[in-house]
């Protein structure tokens, strides 16, 4: 594709180079030649809002011309006053100073100088003037009701074209109808005048739009008297019958005029339009027609206007004319007029004589044939005079051409052909050049070229030369001329070298020879590689409203990429540069986007790259996808009682095969208006059988699917109904539901619609004892619920549901087993152990409750446990109940998550479907002392050169009785190195600081403390800190109250304190609130956040990670710590806690302990240095 429009691109641009070839060379004006004229005016308007006007004409020639005119045949002299000539031109300007009529008139151009004079055609220069309707006195016009009347306008002469309108006083138009009617001249025509056309302000405007005039008729006044010929007496109905009867008449033409008889010409100028009108008065109002005598009506070319009175044909021609007839009639007669159309034309050429350039003894021939109705008279002309006074020896002068043998130098002149009718003139001028020069080559020398790689290559010499000369070319490092079929010298002098490759670059020269001299000329030719291009992806098949993208790869040569530029076509129509306005079509250089893409969209698009030499196109064909169109003309054809033919036509598949048609129906009567699919057909059928079930009226409807998606639905097909028969299947998903003991309430699901097969649908019912000899129990219901009640609580029974209807039952029914209500249980099971697993876990060993006393179904046995009191401190615990469930038939569960060193209570409870039966005695435990949570915090309050001081809080949860702390440190300084793991057992559990000492100087430390119980030690909090260099390191609350700062620091806060007391108590005694601590947090300050922060330094959360060689040693004095168990391992159900009503107050979650220095909440402290 992208070779086949560059092909057509080249080849069109050879055709134009060839045309350009051969277009005949200009003399340049550096040889002698006799004056041409190059520029003129054509008819000019004075119209009377111009400042000036300009009349032009210019000319070339060598020597150069000499201008001189004639206003209507006369001379024309330049030097007036009243004008402004130009200096170096004929052309003269008229300034609008009021005397401009003056120079009303046709002038003409003369350009000579010694070789020959050239003239111009006629230039006619018109002056309007200002239209005006005369001043008159107009009678007023009495007719009676019925006459025709014509009110003429006579509108004054005028610039063309004229508008006319009649309007009243007020400027409203005056309604025309087939009654009333304006001519072209602008008279009103009235055919029979009404009591409604009686006015005093007739008004006749016309309208000058080139003078930019209108100007206005005075007021006629026409009163229509109305026909009262009969007696008082008689009826308004009499009379009128009796004014018609009187006035009816047959038409009668008053256009044309009645004095220009039943025939008239009319002359029109070929392919302007021909306006022929014909009005008749008369009563009834007449109607008029037209046709074309021996020939019919130019089609699409004829219109009638004004209700039939005007025929208009456009363009007019020579086949148009001939004779029309006009007919106006109505039941009382006909009228008619021929018109005789005839049709002439201006001058125009046939052959125009051409001007040549001639050696000395040549020969030489001009034409001169024109054409026009009459046909035009020619006459010749010499430097402007008539040719019989002014001929050269040799000139044969005919008609319609003139010869001349045997030229010379002095035989230089400008030949004259004017053609003229009645119509107009056209005039041509041929300039008879005899020169005798050596070729001049007008192209430069060392001209640079270039062209790419397999183009045409175009090296140009464009001369001049009389005689005839003879051009060559050749290689510069060749001496012989160029010759091949690869080489062509057009007559201009253009080198075309076909097809080139890389050893075409190189120099040329063009030598240019004549029998007077000869010249030449070097060319130098580049060679660039050829242009490449890739559009991606590949004829793309893109789904309706997706995102097309298609991307155009270009690569050209080096020297040409700043010439580079790529645009995008489509299905040949050029995008905007960067697509549209609304932005679903974006282009960006080498990308086009398209969003949205819709069906439109498809089509062959292009991406084409040009550079300065080159040029090629690729192209892609984009595919829409898009869902079917719905299937259409269904029709149903062998109708059966349970089958039916339904057959369709298929929709336009949009580009994606139909893969599959779907066949829906409607005929639900509990849900009409509900589709539902009943069969799939493969893409490839229109036609399926349909398998129907009794008692429904069905209506079919078809969607067709392909890759895309669905169709719309197809309009419904015609109704088919099928007979009622007896249910062809009973209720399924037979079931129990019970709510209260020896209760059993039946279900089932209903048959559907579709399934009842006809009318007076019921269920009938059957049950019995499972197993028991005794007699089915049988019910029928029109629901689809029973309840039965039972002599036993949970007992199973057999249970069928059969469908009936009015003509029969369904198949055999299949028994299903249903049991009656559920009871509660009705005794407890006994707790024989709680095993205490460690101090948050226990296990709970129960017996279970015989079968006879579940009354039920059982799922399982519940676990209520709740605190009692804390074994640390002995105060008693409220009490919340915690739930956890066990199904199935077992003896033993785990309780989970429950807090060290308490004491517990416990119950257990078997439940079933009906719910929980009643307690076990509660059962009382303890859990063991466990390891402490992590200490609450951890500072370091002061340091020194070789000491520190550590400040702590005891943990939240102590887990048992604290034993003391395990204090560790070690070196940290920024290094992968650290020091060896220091550790201090500090056994008084009250103790909550300490100070170490014997520490190395300049040295940053992390220090671990853990809180211990009998059971061992907990996770540690950390901290880090650095001794100081030299004096002392003060910690945070080292001699504080010593320090200037605080003192001013308290002060301020004290007087701040107090005034905004006195604030609060104002408002107070106001009615108002007023928070302080708000008001703090909102506006804190500036000088005290700024002395808190220049205080305590900068605060920042750390993530400790485990110090390499540390884990060891920490680890060494560390035991294993106990398991907070989660709910999730040990039970199941909702994991939640429960007040002693059953409330929910929360759910449990475990956590488990990790045994290593990782620490939460540690943090590094950074003090500055006291001064």
């Amino acid at each position: 594709m992208a070779k086949i429009l560059s092909g057509k691109r080249l080849i069109l641009s050879l055709f134009f180079l060839v045309l350009k070839l051969s277009t005949a060379i200009e003399i340049p004006l550096s040889v002698q030649q006799v004056p041409t004229i190059i520029k003129q005016s054509k008819v000019q308007v004075a119209f009377p809002f111009d400042e000036y006007f300009q009349i032009e004409c210019e000319a070339k020639g060598n020597p150069e011309p000499v201008f001189s005119w004639t206003k209507d045949d006369k001379p024309f002299d330049l030097s007036d006053a009243r004008i402004i000539a130009s200096n170096n031109s004929g052309t003269f300007k008229i300034p609008n100073e009021g005397h401009i009529s003056h120079f009303q008139g046709k002038y003409r151009c003369y350009a000579s100088n010694k070789l020959g004079v050239a003239m111009s055609e006629e230039i006619e220069f018109i002056v309007p003037s200002v239209p005006k309707f005369p001043k008159e006195k107009i009678e007023p016009l009495d007719v009676e009701e019925g006459d025709p009347i014509v009110l003429p306008c006579n509108p004054p002469k005028g610039l063309p074209p004229l508008h006319i309108y009649w309007m009243n006083i007020e400027l409203e138009h005056i309604e025309q109808d087939e009654r009333v009617y304006m001519s072209q001249k602008g008279d009103l025509y009235f055919a029979n005048v009404e009591e409604k056309d009686s006015r005093n302000d007739y008004c006749c405007f016309a309208a000058f739009p080139r003078l930019r005039t209108i100007v206005q008729k005075m007021p006629m006044k026409l009163t229509v008297n109305s026909l009262k010929h009969a007696n008082d007496s008689s009826s308004s109905t009499e009379i009128s019958s009796k004014a018609n009867s009187i006035k009816q008449r047959k038409p009668r033409l008053l256009l044309p005029p009645p004095e220009s008889g039943s025939e008239s010409s009319v002359t029109i100028l070929k392919g302007d339009t021909l306006l022929l009108e014909c009005f008749a008065e008369g009563l009834p109002t007449p109607q008029v027609e037209w046709k074309k005598m021996g020939g019919d009506l130019p089609k699409g070319r004829e219109t009638k206007e004004n209700y039939g009175k005007t025929l208009k044909i456009e363009n007019i021609s020579y086949r148009d004319k001939g004779n029309y007839r006009c007919t106006a009639n109505n039941f009382l007669g006909t009228a008619n007029h021929d018109f005789h159309v005839i049709v002439e034309e201006p001058p125009r050429w046939r052959k125009k004589p051409e001007s040549g350039v001639y050696s000395t003894g040549s020969s030489g021939i001009l034409l001169c044939e024109a054409e026009g109705e009459p046909q035009p008279t020619i006459k010749w002309r010499v430097n402007g005079f008539p040719i019989g006074n002014h001929l050269f020896a040799g000139d044969v002068v005919f008609p319609r051409e003139v010869s001349f043998t045997n030229l010379h130098p002095n035989h230089t002149a400008v030949y004259q052909c004017e053609a003229s009718n009645i119509h107009g003139t056209v005039l041509a001028n041929a300039n008879i050049d005899v020169v005798d020069v050596i070729p001049l080559i007008q192209t430069k020398d060392e001209e640079n070229y270039a062209t790419v790689i397999g183009y045409s290559a175009f090296l140009h010499c464009e001369y001049f030369a009389s005689p005839e000369a003879i051009v060559t070319w050749q290689r510069m490092d060749e001496a012989q001329a160029l010759e091949g079929r690869r080489y062509r010298i057009h007559e201009n002098g253009t080198l075309q070298i076909l097809g080139t490759t890389e050893e075409d670059a190189g120099s040329y020269s063009c030598w240019v020879e004549n029998a007077i001299g000869k010249t030449a000329v070097t060319a130098n030719l580049d060679i660039r590689n050829a242009t490449k291009l890739r559009v991606s992806p590949k004829n793309p098949r893109v789904p309706k409203s997706h995102i097309l993208e298609l991307h155009c790869e270009s690569k050209c040569d080096s020297h040409l990429k700043h010439s580079l530029k790529l645009s995008w076509s489509k299905d040949g129509e050029d995008f905007e540069i960067n697509g549209t306005e609304d932005g679903r079509i974006v282009i960006d250089r080498a990308n086009l986007t398209i969003s949205n893409v819709t069906l439109e969209d498809q089509g062959v698009f292009s991406c084409l790259a040009q550079t300065a030499l080159d040029s090629i196109a690729e192209a892609t064909q984009v595919t829409v996808l898009d869902v079917p169109d719905p299937p259409r003309n269904l029709q149903l054809s062998e109708r059966q009682n349970r089958s039916v033919r339904l057959s369709w036509e298929a929709g336009a598949d949009h580009n994606s095969n139909i893969s599959e048609y779907i066949v829906e129906f409607e005929g639900n009567r509990e849900e009409p208006g509900r589709w539902e699919e009943l069969t799939r057909v493969q893409g490839k059928e229109t036609t399926a059988l349909l398998q129907l079930a009794p008692y429904v009226r069905y209506q079919f409807r078809v969607t067709a699917v392909n890759e895309v998606g669905k169709s719309h639905p197809s309009q419904p097909s015609d109704y088919h109904e099928t007979p009622p028969a007896a249910p062809e299947k009973n209720p399924q998903n037979i079931r129990v539901q019970a709510s209260q003991p020896k209760e059993m309430i039946i279900k089932w699901e209903p048959l559907k619609s579709m399934e009842q097969n006809g009318p007076g649908l019921e269920y009938r019912v059957t049950w019995k004892p499972q197993g028991a000899p005794v007699e089915w129990e049988e019910e029928t219901v029109t629901n689809h619920t029973l309840r039965v009640m039972t002599p036993t609580v949970y007992a199973p029974y057999d249970v069928q549901v059969q469908a009936i209807n009015q003509l029969g039952s369904g198949p055999e029914p299949q028994s299903v087993v249903l049991y009656s209500g559920e009871d509660y249980p009705d005794t407890a099971p006994v707790v024989h152990s709680v095993d205490v697993i460690n101090s948050t876990l226990v296990k709970v060993t129960w017996s279970t409750i015989p079968k006879d006393r579940v009354h039920g179904h059982l799922k399982g046995y519940q676990i209520n446990w709740w605190k009692t009191k804390s074994l640390l401190d002995g105060r008693t615990h409220p009490k919340e109940v915690n739930i956890l469930r066990f199904s199935g038939q077992r003896n033993y569960g785990m309780v989970p998550s429950l807090d060290a060193f308490s004491e517990f209570r416990l119950t257990v409870l078997a439940y079933n479907s009906k719910g929980v039966g009643p307690e076990s005695e509660p059962y009382i435990f303890q859990t063991p002392e466990g390891v402490p949570e992590q200490p609450t915090f951890l500072k370091v309050i002061k340091v020194d050169k070789d000491t520190a001081t550590l400040s702590w809080e005891q943990p939240m949860k102590l887990n048992g009785n604290l034993t003391g702390y395990l204090l560790q440190y070690q070196i940290i300084n920024d290094t992968d190195e650290i020091g060896e793991l220091n550790e201090i057992n500090i056994t008084t559990p009250s103790k909550s600081s300490w100070h170490l000492s014997n520490l190395n100087a300049t040295t940053k430390y992390k220090f671990y403390l853990r809180a211990c119980t009998s059971k061992g030690c907990g996770k540690p909090v950390t901290e880090e800190s650095a001794t100081s260099g030299e004096g002392k390191y003060g910690g945070l609350y080292d001699d504080i109250s010593t320090q200037g700062w605080f003192i001013g620091l308290m002060c301020a806060i004290a007087l701040l304190t107090l005034i905004l007391l006195t604030v609060c108590f104002v408002k107070r005694n106001k009615g108002g609130k007023y928070s302080v601590k708000e008001k703090e947090d909102l506006h804190p300050d500036p000088e005290v956040q700024s002395a808190k922060d220049e205080t305590f330094g900068e605060y920042s959360d750390s993530d400790e990670k485990p110090l390499k060689g540390s884990l060891r040693s920490l680890n060494r004095v560390m035991q294993p710590t106990e398991s907070a168990d989660s709910l999730v391992q040990y039970g199941e159900g909702d994991h939640r806690l429960f007040n002693e009503d059953g409330s929910f107050i929360g759910a449990y979650a475990g956590s488990k302990e990790k045994g290593s220095v990782e620490s939460n909440g540690s943090s590094t402290a950074t003090f500055p240095l006291r001064a």
